[in-house]
């Protein structure tokens, strides 16, 4: 959707950062901060989208991030742009958008919490897709994670019950477009996190451009600090989660990115006066604790891989 190589990711760039373990605490800090504009970005798209088609969301969404973008980087764009492989980044940035948009989508129909909790079943479908598509062995314990996480999602969805609701259909092909663009991360690891970046700006601003006089409707003057705040939210998290990987190892962090369902409950009660119910609190705790339960053997493992036997 472990954790921080999931919505992380697959919202945001690709990071090849320069571990700094020494600093672990101010990684955390970061990374805290990431996730709670990643989900401000998707409480304010919740918001616009009482009142606004969500494709004229996610276009201002990638509006902003472009200008962003550019102005960071200026004259260096065409060049931070090249890339080897233009194929797999394309592919990894079309990953992203769709997710953007399934999850836009959804918002307008369900709480901001239950569509963050699907969402977080990314971790374990990568898990599965590294095994089916990189060759990655698929071994006990995470059959058992991924089983776990879909019955987690279950108990959120509720099929055949009056509570279900179609666009939660919407939240959980997030999860498995997000783990696309993750998979597809591992794949662009020789280009930097700014040629990600810019080629998951770029694309997703012209096909939501391309798209856009099909969707357009005017914008109300004051709405318009709305639209504007999404974007540099987004763009924020962005450069949050670079700050935190540059400063701490993904290992540390992983477990940290399961705190975006504290912060979307939290936005979701200020902002719209929703609280998730007890059947998308225990769901969610069951694809958490799943998730967790892949990361803690993945860690166990790589460490008893470094032991020199004697």
């Amino acid at each position: 959707m472990a954790q921080p190589t999931t919505k992380t990711i697959a919202r945001g760039p690709a990071v090849a950062p320069s571990f700094h373990p020494d600093r672990p605490g101010l990684a955390v800090v970061f990374m805290l901060g990431a996730f709670s504009m990643l989900t401000l970005m998707d409480a304010f798209a919740k918001l616009l989208g009482q009142g606004y088609h969500p494709l004229l969301i996610v276009w201002a969404r990638f509006a902003v991030n472009a200008l962003v973008l550019g102005a960071i980087f200026g004259r260096s764009v065409p060049r931070r742009l090249r890339t080897r492989q233009p194929g797999l980044q394309a592919g990894r940035a079309l990953f992203q958008m769709g997710a953007i948009v399934a999850f836009f989508f959804a918002l307008r129909y369900i709480g901001l919490a239950q569509a963050t909790a699907l969402g977080d079943l990314n971790p374990v479908i990568v898990t599965l897709g590294a095994a089916l598509f990189l060759g990655e062995r698929l071994g006990v314990h995470r059959i058992f994670g991924i089983a776990a996480a879909f019955v987690g999602a279950m108990i959120i969805l509720r099929p055949g019950t009056g509570m279900f609701h179609p666009a939660a259909l919407l939240a959980l092909a997030t999860a498995f477009s997000f783990a696309g663009a993750i998979l597809l991360t591992r794949k662009v690891r020789g280009d930097s996190a700014a040629t990600s970046q810019l080629w998951s700006s770029g694309v997703g601003l012209v096909l939501s451009s391309l798209a856009l006089p099909f969707f357009w409707q005017p914008i109300a003057l004051a709405d318009l600090w709305i639209f504007v705040a999404l974007g540099l939210a987004g763009s924020l998290s962005q450069f949050l989660l670079i700050r935190a990987f540059s400063l701490g190892e993904a290992g540390t962090l992983a477990p940290f990115g399961y705190s975006g369902l504290i912060f979307a409950s939290f936005w979701g009660w200020l902002m719209f006066d929703q609280l998730p119910d007890g059947a998308t609190i225990l769901g969610a705790l069951v694809i958490i604790g799943a998730g967790l339960y892949v990361w803690s053997r993945e860690r166990r493992a790589a460490r008893l891989s470094t032991v020199s036997p004697r």
